[in-house]
């Protein structure tokens, strides 16, 4: 029975603080980026060429958030350690897929053209079809609303938004 509880509450807390991160990320990324943060993130919604934005900023932060939870875990109390983890891999997935698979930020390009991938990518996309810090929707980073539903919450904010955000042509996007 030890060893099945020195394996599972590792696993969950590590999976916990993953699913956890999805929805900070996506309440800190609506009511703080697009709220009293957006001094930052205004950089990521502005056309660039630069490899680095000030909204960059913001994984600094994060990542200086998982080093002290794995000093702490280490030093104080184990299961920072884990929870650590599951911020660093929560990271990486935020890495994979909103700096790679919808802002192109990698040496290689790919628009993914079906299935899941297609509406992280195409949320994302309606997510900068707003000019401004309000009335944009999906502030999630992994999980994503369906488009339809996302298309109808653009209309009943009354917005004006940019048709154009779910085309796929290689053209330069707001980062």
């Amino acid at each position: 029975m030890d060893t099945v509880l020195y394996y599972l509450v590792p696993t969950g807390l590590v999976v916990g603080s993953v699913l956890f991160m999805e929805w900070f990320a996506t309440w800190s990324h609506e009511h703080i980026m697009h709220g009293w943060g957006w001094g930052w993130h205004k950089s990521h919604h502005e056309p660039h060429d630069d490899a680095l934005e000030k909204n960059d900023l913001y994984a600094v932060v994060f990542a200086g958030v998982a080093i002290a939870m794995f000093a702490l875990g280490h030093f104080f109390w184990w299961p920072l350690t884990w929870l650590g983890l599951g911020v660093t891999i929560y990271g990486m997935l935020y890495f994979f897929f909103h700096d790679g698979l919808v802002h192109q930020r990698w040496p290689f390009k790919h628009i993914p053209r079906k299935g899941y991938m297609k509406r992280v990518y195409q949320a994302h996309r309606l997510h900068h079809a707003v000019q401004g810090k309000d009335g944009c929707v999906s502030f999630g980073f992994v999980y994503a609303q369906p488009v339809d539903k996302l298309l109808k919450e653009l209309e009943e904010n009354k917005r004006s938004y940019d048709p154009h955000a779910l085309k796929d042509e290689d053209r330069p996007a707001a980062h």
